[in-house]
């Protein structure tokens, strides 16, 4: 794989097993909250600017796809476990479900539906996330 540029970037993915309710007990669709997202240890988090935008992921077989949409809030830092990102996001009326991802021409070639395994943060290319954002409500 060849390594990421800035330009390469249209948006981070950051991804969750847990369901957004679970997540971020009380959050309701359309409130924005403010949360932390572990990441691995790679040169992406370098890549990793504050406003950036961000989508958060839910992988796994229940509802898996795009629950919320904003930015990151600030710096990436760290704690005991690695490296951290925390993320500023509203949680959608109703996920962008992984199966419409897989239905757009440009959409459907994301690395998070190439590999689903893939670690925190993920990314879309410019034209995948004006993609997504066109599926978005």
């Amino acid at each position: 794989m060849t390594r990421l540029g800035p330009d390469d970037v249209g948006c981070w993915l950051v991804k969750t097993a847990r369901p957004p309710e679970v997540l971020v007990p009380g959050w309701h669709p359309g409130e924005e909250r403010e949360f932390t997202r572990c990441l691995r240890a790679s040169y992406r988090v370098a890549l990793m600017r504050p406003g950036a935008p961000v989508l958060l992921w839910l992988s796994g077989r229940d509802r898996p796809g795009v629950h919320a949409v904003g930015s990151l809030a600030g710096d990436v830092g760290a704690d005991e476990r690695g490296p951290v990102a925390v993320v500023r996001v509203t949680l959608l009326p109703a996920p962008l479900p992984r199966a419409d991802l897989l239905a757009d021409p440009v959409a459907r070639d994301a690395e998070v539906l190439r590999m689903p395994a893939g670690s925190n943060p993920s990314y879309l290319t410019p034209a995948q996330h004006a993609a997504v954002r066109a599926l978005l409500p």
